[in-house]
């Protein structure tokens, strides 16, 4: 039973340590203790200007919609798609396709 005990305590000391290095790790990239990176943004915040004033971080993107094509269901990015009417379609052979079946016509 005291080995089991032992075990959890050294389990959560574990834990608690890699969770503090973390932390620390992270405040030291946003403090611009880290790697710089390379390109436009290496000139630009605290260290460039000698301001002492924190680095302005651009905001993250969001991941661009996937849209289905009507045709054959395959998801593709919205702005890689062909748009007809109000329906998305993954290439410009779906989309004819898809006009000409829904005119009565044959699509080959």
């Amino acid at each position: 039973m005291r080995q089991i005990f032992l075990l959890v305590v050294f389990v959560l000391a574990a834990r608690w340590l890699v969770k503090t290095m973390r932390s620390a790790q992270t405040g030291a990239v946003g403090r611009g203790g880290g790697a710089r990176p390379s390109g436009p943004r290496a000139t630009t915040g605290a260290a460039a200007t000698g301001t002492g004033a924190p680095e302005r971080r651009e905001p993250r993107q969001l991941a661009e919609p996937m849209v289905r094509c009507a045709v054959c269901g395959v998801h593709a990015p919205k702005s890689d798609s062909y748009v007809v009417g109000a329906q998305y379609f993954c290439s410009v052979d779906h989309a004819r396709r898809h006009t000409a079946a829904a005119g009565g016509r044959s699509g080959r």
